[in-house]
């Protein structure tokens, strides 16, 4: 199973150079970059650890790249995603997240489903990565 997250999700996966030119694209637009990961791919997690701060004060995608560089040689079974955000409006949104790393191995996720009153069901779905401890969740291959 492959994880359907942010733009570009149902294209392949993106290379350094079109990582680098969505980067670029970002930051000509003012939008500050910041990367993030997560070993726990639930769709509702929205909160994934940052990779030190927002990069602000870059005008060029060299810095961000680097950062990505560090990011994935630090943690090579996470995900690893950069968000754009813009701040026109006068109040922090993403305008744009996209995926630069996936583990090798991606477990998928678990359908729950249970019987309430009156026969409804109710489905949940959990990934299969939390049923190990966190930095155990992937195995290298």
């Amino acid at each position: 199973m492959i994880l359907r997250h942010g733009a570009f999700s149902y294209l392949p996966d993106l290379s350094d150079d079109e990582i680098e030119a969505q980067v670029r694209y970002a930051l000509l637009n003012g939008w500050p970059v910041s990367i993030e990961y997560t070993d726990d791919p639930h769709p509702r997690n929205v909160y994934w650890e940052m990779w030190g701060l927002p990069l602000f004060d870059l005008d060029q995608p060299d810095g961000v790249l680097a950062e990505i560089r560090a990011c994935r040689s630090t943690f090579p079974q996470h995900y690893v995603r950069v968000l754009a955000y813009d701040a026109r409006l006068g109040r922090q949104t993403t305008a744009m997240h996209f995926l630069v790393q996936r583990p090798v191995v991606e477990p998928g996720l678990l359908l729950t489903r249970t019987e309430g009153s009156d026969r409804r069901q109710r489905y949940g779905f959990a990934p299969y990565a939390t049923q190990a401890p966190p930095g155990a969740r992937y195995d290298a291959g």
